[in-house]
């Protein structure tokens, strides 16, 4: 059972949990960007967690389904379309065969989740489907490979006669629009920064720069300024924002490298960074720091709902 690609869009892989326990052979763990937006689309078809669904990078996505398929879209506003017909973002819905679900450019945020019944059906590739581009790990192919015009997305027809309908609670659907308020939690070399730039760092707007994916988001505004003349490098967390000599962070995501030298302000919360991965460039957005426990609270209170 299949989903044809009719047009694969700028940038659409598949996308699971992440690749975990293989960060010492440098190996990217990869993963959903937006792990809100992808959690709960997956949710809305009453996957478990982790299991297999597309990111679609900006839009321009369009698939012809060639069997029945109970599907969900979250995340970006991608003006989603059914056979020409508005299809409300944030709920499930069914394509018969034939039917064709056209995606058109974001109108806000950047990344959409496209969740189906059961999952989409990958080869797994150091334990996980995550397609890593830069790596060359995961996705449908196996080989780190975006999806491309004729590609094929499987998946198990039985899995598509659950008609469970399942309502988004209002408070879990994000403005994308608005000035987002990313939670950090202060990182070891915190306090060598001086504290004049750390007060206009947390206290003044940043703007995401457009040199930015998903290894990382360059952020823009008053200069870090760090009193450290070396550093070893060391390995590299989801969300931990570097700062190189510009005094301009850069806050690591899903395909960051494994290590790295310069100094780091902390560590944005996993939500914070799914929030972040929304972000259109010249986006501004703030900083304020969290406390590790309130971290582990959120997250935790974030998975009970799965």
């Amino acid at each position: 059972m299949s989903l044809l690609i009719a047009k694969p869009g700028p940038l659409s892989t598949l996308q699971d949990a992440g690749r975990v326990g293989v960060r010492h052979l440098g190996v990217a763990q990869g993963g959903p960007a937006d792990m809100h937006a992808w959690a709960w689309a997956n949710w809305l078809v009453g996957n478990s967690w982790g299991a297999t669904a597309l990111e679609i990078t900006l839009g321009g996505l369009t698939l012809i389904a060639r069997q029945p398929c109970r599907l969900a879209l979250c995340g970006a506003q991608l003006q989603a379309r059914v056979n020409d017909r508005p299809q409300p973002n944030w709920q499930s819905f069914t394509l018969q065969p034939g039917d064709t679900l056209a995606l058109g450019m974001a109108r806000s945020g950047v990344r959409g989740y496209l969740a189906v019944a059961g999952g989409f059906i990958a080869g797994s590739v150091l334990g996980s489907t995550a397609c890593v581009v830069r790596d060359g790990l995961g996705g449908h192919k196996g080989d780190g490979s975006p999806l491309a015009a004729g590609d094929e997305l499987m998946f198990d027809a039985n899995a598509q006669e659950n008609t469970l309908t399942r309502g988004l609670p209002a408070q879990e659907k994000p403005d994308y629009q608005d000035e987002p308020v990313l939670a950090l939690i202060p990182g070891a070399q915190f306090r060598h920064f001086e504290d004049h730039s750390l007060i206009e760092a947390l206290n003044r707007p940043w703007t995401v720069d457009p040199h930015s994916d998903r290894m990382g988001i360059r952020i823009q505004g008053s200069v870090l300024q760090c009193n450290m003349t070396s550093l070893i490098s060391e390995g590299l967390t989801l969300g931990a924002v570097q700062v190189p000599p510009d005094g301009q962070p850069i806050i690591l995501l899903n395909d960051r490298q494994t290590i790295g030298g310069y100094p780091r302000l902390g560590t944005l919360t996993p939500l914070a960074c799914a929030r972040l991965a929304q972000c259109r460039p010249g986006q501004t957005l703030r900083l304020c720091t969290i406390t590790a426990s309130e971290a582990q609270r959120e997250y935790r209170a974030f998975r009970a709902q799965f």
